[in-house]
C-alpha cells in the first residue's frame, strides 16, 4: 500500500503533486506484474522506470537491515536478469552501460 500512500501525501503537497504519478507508479514492472495499478510497458511514466533502475541498484549495493549488501557485479547481473520483466530493457541497459563505464571492476 505505500505507493498509494506515498501518492495521497504528494498529491496533497503543493511542493510534491508534480512528482505524486511517480511515486504511485514506481512499482509497476515492465511486463505487467507490478503494482498498485498492473501497468505494463510503455504505459509506466518513463521517470518511474528509471527511478525503479536506479533505486533496485541502491538497495542492491547498500543493502537494509532486512537485507545484505551485494557486489556491483552481483547487482549488475540481477538488473539484466531481471530486465524485460521487472525493469525496462533499453532504461536497464543503458543504466548498466553507465554504470560499466563508470566503475572499476
Amino acid at each position: 500500500m505505500h505507493p498509494e500512500i506515498g501518492y495521497r501525501i504528494a498529491v496533497s503537497s503543493k511542493q510534491l503533486s508534480s512528482i505524486a504519478e511517480y511515486i504511485l507508479t514506481v512499482h509497476e514492472w515492465w511486463d505487467g506484474n507490478g503494482y498498485p495499478q498492473g501497468l505494463k510497458g510503455e504505459n509506466i511514466p518513463v521517470l518511474s522506470r528509471i527511478i525503479a533502475i536506479v533505486d533496485a541498484y541502491e538497495v542492491m549495493i547498500n543493502g537494509r537491515p532486512y537485507r545484505k549488501a551485494v557486489s556491483k557485479n552481483e547487482a549488475i547481473a540481477e538488473l539484466e536478469k531481471c530486465s524485460g520483466t521487472q525493469f525496462d530493457p533499453q532504461l536497464a541497459e543503458k543504466f548498466i552501460r553507465i554504470l560499466k563505464r563508470n566503475s572499476k571492476y
